[in-house]
C-alpha cells in the first residue's frame, strides 16, 4: 500500500496536463464536419438537474457521463443529489454519505458492476459511495423501497446500481468518450473512457482523476475539504457469438481527503479489484438468461492528525496518530432468468458475500510507525441467500411481480479489548458467534390505464442484520458491547403512477412503513465509570414509523421551453421514545426552467429546502445525530450548453448564484482544524461556484 504522507500543496499536479495533450490529440476524431454527415456520431444526451422516474416503477435512472448541475459528480454520492428523496451528509469536500427517504448505511444497498464494496473507517470516512467514480460506469439505477430481492439482503430503503453496459461488436470497432471540468476552488475533473471490439473480443480502459482545493462558504470562511481522487478500470471479454460474454475485470484506485467534522483526515484510500461475470442469452422458450460472477475487493484505509493538516496536540490525540483499517471482501452470484409459460418471467438464483475487518493504530506515529504493528483482525461476516423473483403477465396491461429471498448471516466478534476513553476493558461478547436467518419479500401490482399512464402498488418486508458500524463500533445500552443487537424489520407500503402525454410527464411515488427494532446510535448516553460517570455512544432498538414520497412534473411548452419541478419529504416518529425519528430532512422543492435551441441551451435552477423544526438532539444513525433545528434556504444556480461539433459540449455552470451561507440539515457537525476559522454548528456549503466541462463522444 502507498501512504500519502504529503500535504496537498506539495503535491506534483501532472496528470491534467496529460489528460489534456490527449484529449486534444483526440479531438479530431470526436469532431465531425458537415461535410461527412454519413459518419455515426454519438449525441450528447441534454444536461440534467432534476432525475426523473425510470420505465420500471419505483426506479431512476441516471447517465453518469451527461452534464448536470450542481458541478458534475465526483464521487458516488455527489451523482445521486439530483434524485427527488435523496440527501447526502456531508463531511468535507468528498465520501459524503448518501439518505434516500431518510435512510442511510446499509439501510441503502450499494452495488458496484453487482459487487459488495464495504469500507474501513469506523467512523464512516469512506462509505461505499468514496470507493465510486461515476464517470466510469454507463449506467445508475436506483430501486426505492423494499420492492426487489435480486440484490442482496437488508436493502429496506433501496438499492443504488454502478452499472457497466459491454456491448457485442459485430465487426470492429473502436469508441471513446472524456471529459474535462475545471471549477472555482482548484476543482479539476478528467476522465477518458477508451473501448473497441470485434466479433470474438473487447476491451475496455477507463481512466478518471479528480481533485478540489478547500472550498469556501457564502461567507467566504474556508473549509477544510481538498481532496484527490483517481482509478483506473480494465476489462477484458470474450464473446465466441452474440449473447454469450465472459469477461475479467479489474480496478485501482486511490485518494486522500481532507475533512472539517473531525480531528482526522484520510490519507489513502486505496481500492484493489478483480472480478469474473459470465453470461449468455438463451434461444430456448423456457430458459432465457444464465448470468453468474465472482469477485474479490480490498480496502486499505489511512487516517491520521498530521498529514494534510497543521499538527496541533489537544484532546485525546496529543502526538501525532494513525489509524489503518482495511476490510477484504469477496463475493458472487448466479441468476438464472426463466419463462416457463407465456406471461411468466421468473429470476432466480443465490449470492453469498464474505468480509473480514481489521484494525492497526498508533498513538504517537513519531515513536511507534503504524506500518511496523500487526493487523488485528476485529470483526468476521458472511452471508449467503437463496432467492426468486416472478412476473406475471395479466393481459396486455396489467402486471403482478412478487418475490421472496431467504438469507443465512453469521458474525464472529474477535475484539478481545474495548477502547473505552484513552485505557481498554476487556469485551464481553468476545470470540462469540451469532447467526440468524432472515427472510425478505414483496408483492407489487401494476397496470397501464391507458397510453402513457401507469399505476403501482406495492407491499414489501425486509430483515435486515446489524452492521460492522452498529455491532462493533458504538456499545450497548447495558454493556460495553453491541453485538447481541437484534436485527431490523421493515414492512413498507409504495404505491405511485407515472404519466406521460404529450409534452407533460409526471411521476408520483408514496411510501409508508413500520419499523421495529429499528437501529438507533444515541450519542452523549450517562454510563458508569470508576470516577464516576462517562458519555457513551450506544447502539439500541426502538419501533419507528416513516412515510412520506416523491413528485416530478415537466412540461414542454413551445418549441425550446423545457420547465420541470419535483418535490420530496419524509415525516419520521420514534415510537419507543415518543419523539421524532432523528436524521430526516426536510421538505425540499426543485423548480427549473431551460431554454433549447439546436445546438444551445441556457437554464436556471432553484432549489427550496424548508426549515427543519423535528428533531432528536444526539440521536441519529451511523452516519450522523441530530444537532438541532435548522432555517430553510433557497439557491439560485445557472447553466448554458453549446455544442460546437458534433460530439463536442461545453457546459458552463454557476451554482448558489447569490453566495449563500446555508448548511444542510443532514450534516456532520464542524470540529476545530488547526489553521481555519472556529467551527460552525454544521459543515457549510460552498458559496458561489463556477465552472466549465467539456464532454466529447466518438
Amino acid at each position: 500500500m502507498m501512504y500519502l504522507a504529503n500535504s496537498f500543496p506539495s503535491k506534483k499536479r501532472t496528470f491534467l496536463p496529460v489528460l489534456v495533450g490527449i484529449l486534444w490529440g483526440l479531438s479530431p476524431c470526436f469532431g465531425v464536419s458537415e461535410s461527412s454527415p454519413e459518419e455515426a456520431v454519438t449525441e450528447l444526451p441534454a444536461l440534467s438537474v432534476i432525475a426523473h422516474a425510470g420505465a420500471r416503477p419505483l426506479s431512476v435512472v441516471l447517465d453518469p457521463k451527461a452534464p448536470a448541475q450542481p458541478i458534475p459528480a465526483q464521487d458516488g454520492a455527489e451523482i445521486l443529489r439530483a434524485i427527488p428523496g435523496f440527501t447526502v451528509i456531508r463531511k468535507g469536500g468528498t465520501d459524503g454519505d448518501p439518505v434516500l427517504r431518510g435512510m442511510a448505511g446499509s439501510r441503502l444497498g450499494i452495488l458496484v458492476d453487482g459487487e459488495t464494496i464495504l469500507g474501513g473507517c469506523g467512523m464512516r470516512m469512506d462509505p461505499p459511495t468514496a470507493y465510486v467514480f461515476p464517470s466510469a460506469h454507463d449506467r445508475v439505477t436506483v430501486l426505492k423501497g423494499p420492492q426487489s430481492v435480486l440484490y442482496g439482503p437488508g436493502n429496506s430503503a433501496g438499492v443504488v446500481l454502478f452499472e457497466r453496459t459491454p456491448r457485442y461488436y459485430a465487426s470492429p470497432s473502436t469508441e471513446a468518450d472524456a471529459h474535462l471540468t475545471l471549477g472555482a476552488f482548484e476543482r479539476r475533473d478528467g476522465s477518458i473512457d477508451l473501448r473497441g471490439g470485434t466479433p470474438v473480443g473487447q476491451a475496455r480502459l477507463v481512466g478518471t482523476w479528480s481533485e478540489s482545493g478547500d472550498y469556501e462558504d457564502g461567507n467566504g470562511r474556508s473549509i477544510s475539504s481538498a481532496y484527490e481522487r483517481w482509478s483506473l478500470h480494465g476489462a477484458l471479454g470474450w464473446t465466441p457469438k452474440e449473447g454469450t460474454l465472459l469477461e475479467l475485470t479489474g480496478i485501482v484506485s486511490d485518494a486522500e481527503a481532507a475533512y472539517a467534522d473531525r480531528a482526522m483526515d484520510g490519507v489513502a484510500f486505496e481500492r484493489e479489484n478483480v472480478g469474473l461475470r459470465f453470461r449468455r442469452a438463451f434461444t430456448a422458450a423456457w430458459l432465457r438468461e444464465i448470468e453468474a460472477n465472482i469477485y474479490y475487493n480490498y480496502i486499505d484505509h489511512v487516517m491520521d492528525n498530521f498529514s494534510l493538516r497543521s499538527f496541533s496536540p489537544m484532546g485525546m490525540m496529543p502526538h501525532p496518530t494513525v489509524s489503518n483499517p482495511d476490510r477484504e471482501t469477496y463475493g458472487g452470484k448466479l441468476l438464472l432468468t426463466l419463462e416457463p409459460t407465456d406471461g411468466f418471467e421468473v429470476v432466480k438464483g443465490l449470492d453469498f458475500q464474505v468480509n473480514r475487518h481489521s484494525l492497526r493504530r498508533t498513538r504517537n506515529e513519531t515513536a511507534i510507525p503504524f506500518a511496523g504493528l500487526p493487523r488485528i483482525r476485529d470483526a468476521a461476516f458472511s452471508s449467503w441467500g437463496l432467492f426468486g423473483e416472478v412476473t406475471r403477465r395479466l393481459g396486455d396491461s396489467a402486471r403482478l411481480v412478487g418475490g421472496l429471498r431467504i438469507d443465512f448471516h453469521e458474525a464472529e466478534d474477535e475484539r478481545r479489548l474495548i477502547a473505552v476513553g484513552m485505557g481498554t476493558q476487556p469485551n464481553p461478547t468476545a470470540g462469540r458467534k451469532r447467526s440468524e436467518t432472515l427472510s425478505s419479500g414483496f408483492i407489487r401490482y401494476e397496470r397501464d390505464i391507458d397510453t402513457g399512464l401507469t399505476l403501482h402498488a406495492g407491499l414489501g418486508h425486509t430483515q435486515r442484520f446489524p452492521d460492522y458500524w452498529e455491532l462493533f463500533n458504538k456499545e450497548g445500552p447495558e454493556s460495553l458491547s453491541a453485538f447481541a443487537i437484534p436485527p431490523e424489520e421493515t414492512t413498507q407500503a409504495d404505491i405511485g403512477l407515472t404519466r406521460q402525454v404529450g409534452s407533460v410527464m409526471i411521476g408520483l411515488s408514496l411510501f409508508a412503513n413500520t419499523i421495529s427494532d429499528f437501529v438507533l446510535i444515541e450519542n452523549n448516553v450517562s454510563k458508569p465509570s470508576p470516577a464516576g460517570t462517562r458519555s457513551a455512544t450506544v447502539t439500541r432498538s426502538v419501533d419507528a414509523r416513516t412515510w412520506g414520497g416523491e413528485g416530478t412534473l415537466s412540461y414542454r411548452f413551445g418549441r425550446a421551453w423545457l420547465a420541470e419541478a419535483a418535490l420530496s419529504y419524509v415525516h419520521g416518529t420514534n415510537r419507543t421514545d415518543n419523539r421524532p425519528l432523528a436524521q430526516q430532512p426536510p421538505l425540499e422543492g426543485r423548480l427549473s426552467l431551460r431554454y433549447e435551441q439546436e445546438s444551445w441551451s441556457v437554464g436556471a435552477l432553484w432549489r427550496m429546502v424548508d426549515e427543519q423544526d423535528r428533531f432528536a438532539l444526539n440521536q441519529g444513525n451511523i452516519v450522523g445525530q441530530d444537532l438541532g433545528a435548522t432555517p430553510g434556504f433557497g439557491i439560485l444556480s445557472l447553466n448554458a450548453s453549446w455544442r460546437p461539433l458534433r460530439g463536442h459540449r461545453l457546459t458552463l455552470g454557476i451554482d448558489n448564484l447569490f453566495d449563500k451561507t446555508y448548511a444542510e440539515h443532514l450534516s456532520r457537525a464542524g470540529a476545530m482544524v488547526a489553521g481555519y476559522p472556529a467551527p460552525t454548528t454544521r459543515v457549510n456549503e460552498p458559496g458561489r461556484t463556477w465552472w466549465i466541462a467539456w464532454n466529447l463522444s466518438h
